[in-house]
């Protein structure tokens, strides 16, 4: 069994490292892993170092304690970053991984090269507010394997599903095998955290990409966002769900290469 640790304290996350280049971290969402990356790393490691890694509690990295917060899940990204000796690194976030990328920029600018929320949530109404905090809330009264259906339909188009079903019971599995407490954790983190007040505060260039179907990340609240970042370009998809990392990786890939060879380029004639 994995030992617990202090969850007010940085934990350090198992990481894995492809290709070489300029470095990019990748911050996995809800309930999945370092994994979720591969079809987007496989595009981007012939140019870029691409490091991966699990989340707390989640797939083989050490489980918390007791409770955290998103500030927590700050704090384990900037003691991996210190432990792989990394000055200053790229950092893509899907989903509760695109409010941990932005707030890591926040706090560690001078560490943070750029940032690109994938498939994130900002400016939520009270309306999109009550329908996240009700999925957290049926998930705690009937339990996570009864609600993971209507998931596994926001989160996957109807061809996907139809065209990939062991893709998607893998993912329900691996919700399911994980610890319930860090799962609805991580969730209440992802349902309760609202970016609008700090996002002007993000002082590096960021890429805002989800997917024109996505029902909780949806194109309008990602307008809100790139509104509201000082220096940011704006990408949706077409006929995308949330996972886009599963259904597109090569377009995930082919926007975040050219955002971040962007990036450098004002770098590099500076």
């Amino acid at each position: 069994m994995t030992p617990k640790q202090d969850a007010k304290r940085p934990i350090l996350c198992n990481s894995w490292i492809t290709g070489g280049g300029d470095p990019i971290v990748f911050v996995h969402g809800i309930g999945s892993s370092h994994n979720g990356w591969d079809g987007v790393v496989a595009g981007l490691g012939d140019t870029f170092r691409c490091i991966t890694y699990d989340l707390r509690g989640h797939g083989v990295s050490p489980l918390p304690d007791g409770e955290f917060g998103l500030d927590e899940l700050v704090e384990d990204l900037e003691a991996l970053r210190a432990d792989l000796g990394i000055e200053r690194w790229h950092v893509a976030g899907h989903s509760l991984g695109g409010m941990i990328g932005p707030a890591y920029a926040r706090r560690y600018p001078e560490r943070t090269l750029s940032v690109a929320l994938i498939s994130t949530a900002a400016g939520r109404t009270e309306e999109d507010a009550a329908k996240v905090q009700g999925v957290v809330a049926a998930m705690e009264e009937k339990g996570i394997g009864e609600v993971l259906g209507t998931l596994a339909n926001r989160w996957y188009t109807d061809a996907f599903i139809a065209a990939n079903p062991e893709v998607v019971e893998a993912r329900m599995r691996q919700v399911t095998g994980m610890s319930a407490e860090v799962f609805l954790n991580v969730f209440h983190i992802y349902a309760e955290t609202e970016m609008a007040p700090w996002l002007q505060q993000v002082p590096v260039p960021c890429l805002v990409l989800t997917g024109e179907l996505d029902g909780g990340c949806n194109p309008r609240l990602n307008r809100f966002i790139d509104a509201q970042l000082p220096d940011s370009r704006l990408v949706i998809l077409d006929g995308l769900k949330h996972a886009i990392l599963a259904e597109a990786p090569d377009q995930v890939a082919r926007e975040l290469r050219g955002f971040f060879l962007d990036v450098a380029q004002p770098a590099a004639a500076g």
